[in-house]
């Protein structure tokens, strides 16, 4: 899988695969999403289930089975979104080290 062809990530999906490091149902993702962004990144239920629903048909989320019947869905990152996340974060990180490395006038060091 090439991840380049999945990135750069919208803000929203980038902070619902963050949060989905540890399974959870759709409105602690909304909560744990405000609490990560520092309030910045608040998610409508609209927003983030027409997510949930292209994440789920793109693999890079599960549904968590459980043993008990509840109504709650709960759901997780797959090993394709986890590798999604990480192409995205080393995306970021190269975007940071050219920025700075330019504003710094450092414009020729690679």
């Amino acid at each position: 899988m090439e991840d380049r062809e999945h990135i750069p990530l919208t803000e929203a999906v980038y902070y619902i695969l963050l949060a989905l490091q540890t399974p959870m149902h759709g409105y602690g993702i909304m909560q744990h999403v405000k609490e990560i962004s520092n309030d910045r990144v608040n998610l409508g239920p609209g927003t983030l289930y027409g997510a949930i629903k292209t994440l789920l048909k793109k693999e890079w989320i599960q549904l968590v089975t459980r043993e008990e019947a509840s109504r709650k869905k709960e759901y997780e990152l797959t090993d394709t979104g986890k590798a999604i996340v990480f192409a995205e974060i080393d995306r970021l990180q190269e975007l940071l080290n050219n920025g700075k490395r330019i504003m710094e006038g450092k414009e020729n060091d690679h």
